[in-house]
């Protein structure tokens, strides 16, 4: 007996535009995926971590400092998971080179901590070891600065946010530093006060601690010994601010036109432009996923070189622009201008796509040859020259963004270079085009294979 052949229904209009549409999606989803995949990859591998700790150990001695109780005393919070370059270089250099001020930089119990970028200090005192020294040579802390930290662990909170209580207890003037404002937050010190930070993290801030008072709109908030400033380069502000209330206006006119900041404003904040992000922020999302030009970065550790000299390659390159990862690149460690030590990670610049050189002393004789780039060509503020290399190298757009992460947003100076990055740009547009095509024959092969 034949069996009788039974016809399969046709597909009906409703359920072929479903077809249609479901192919349309997958292709549009794998469009998505490649690019978004290489994009996480290149991310993470370039980014994922900027203050990675050192795999070796590290026995290095701070230098040695004389402490002059007729000087009043300011400490610099570090921690092992991280503290930021900038937050914390910039107010030191401005302090540390009055010559009126001992400045210490302590940690809760940390000789090395790593610095954005691959730039590790050897800090000169834990806080118990700051307390102890104070204690013999009959001395207060005067003032207390708290960079951004980088997720510092359980055990080091704790012990932060007793000995900043303490500190506020004794009247100590206490200043965080851009992102700084969430360790101070976390105190408990600021419920109830103004206060400000970056103009990133203030969604964050206002959500996560809704007690205090967030201002924008200017370089810093002051409110009796609290002083919190807004992101990065404010930092220099606060440290101008500190130099007043310890020494005097003069002196803290002096501390700017020794750094080369042409923005101090004597006596109060300077008014501060509320930044949000816009559609060509997304400059940086490209930088970070897809950049084509040189992202393995090396920065050679020169003996004396300013601490606002240092900050700036390894702060802009990554966590602002994020161009590239840098490196730090030397025989042995070094002491800053004004006497801070770090350790470099690698001894030379092989495998590295660049070796930059900052710091105008270095760039004067030459230390590095002839084929590495040195920075700092003059005198003037040490992150000039790097956003006008990042618009040279890279594009005038990311330079501007860069500006505006570093809060430094009255540039009187000229950024030349491509407007735009294309080529980067391009890449992610490919990308889509490969995996939508190839999301379309797999499709076809599925359908030529379905009986």
């Amino acid at each position: 007996m034949t069996t009788p052949h039974v016809e399969e229904p046709a597909m009906t209009g409703t359920e072929s535009r479903k077809s249609r549409w479901i192919r349309r999606a997958a292709v549009a989803l794998a469009a998505l995926l490649l690019p978004g995949v290489v994009s996480a990859v290149n991310t993470v591998g370039k980014f994922g971590d900027l203050y990675e700790a050192r795999t070796d150990s590290v026995a290095v001695a701070p230098a040695p400092r004389s402490h002059d109780p007729d000087k009043p005393t300011v400490a610099f919070l570090t921690s092992v998971s991280g503290t930021n370059v900038a937050d914390l270089l910039g107010p030191y250099e401005v302090l540390a080179g009055t010559g009126w001020v001992n400045v210490y930089t302590v940690s809760a119990d940390a000789p090395v901590v790593p610095l954005t970028g691959g730039l590790d200090l050897v800090t000169d005192l834990s806080i118990d070891g700051l307390g102890r020294l104070l204690d013999e040579r009959g001395d207060k802390l005067d003032a207390v600065v708290i960079p951004a930290l980088h997720r510092p662990t359980g055990a080091e909170v704790t012990a932060i946010n007793a000995w900043l209580r303490q500190q506020s207890a004794a009247g100590t003037l206490i200043v965080s530093v851009c992102h700084g404002a969430r360790t101070f937050a976390g105190s408990g010190l600021l419920e109830g006060r103004p206060a400000t930070s970056h103009w990133w993290r203030m969604a964050a801030l206002r959500r996560d601690f809704p007690g205090v008072d967030w201002r924008t709109g200017h370089r810093y908030v002051e409110d009796g010994n609290v002083i919190t400033t807004a992101g990065v380069l404010s930092g220099v502000d606060g440290g101008l601010r500190i130099v007043e209330r310890l020494l005097d206006p003069e002196a803290a006119r002096e501390a700017a036109d020794r750094v080369h900041w042409r923005h101090y404003t004597p006596g109060a904040p300077a008014p501060l432009p509320e930044s949000r992000l816009e559609p060509r922020d997304v400059v940086v999302a490209i930088n970070s996923s897809y950049q084509t030009g040189p992202s393995a970065i090396g920065v050679q550790l020169v003996e004396g070189t300013g601490e606002l000299e240092l900050a700036a390659p390894f702060v802009s390159y990554t966590e602002e622009a994020m161009v590239g990862r840098t490196v730090a690149v030397g025989d042995g460690p070094i002491r800053s201008r004004h006497g801070l030590t770090f350790v470099p990670r690698a001894a030379d610049a092989a495998g590295l796509d660049r070796l930059i050189v900052p710091g105008v002393a270095a760039a004067l004789q030459r230390v590095a040859g002839d084929e590495a780039f040195y920075l700092h060509q003059k005198e003037e503020f040490a992150f000039d020259p790097v956003l006008r290399d990042i618009a040279g190298t890279y594009d005038v757009r990311t330079a501007r963004w860069t500006a505006k992460t570093l809060e430094y947003t009255a540039l009187d100076f000229e950024l030349t270079g491509r407007s735009w990055p294309w080529t980067a740009t391009l890449v992610p547009v490919l990308l889509a085009l490969l995996g939508a095509a190839c999301a379309i024959v797999v499709a076809r092969f599925l359908r030529r294979r379905t009986p």
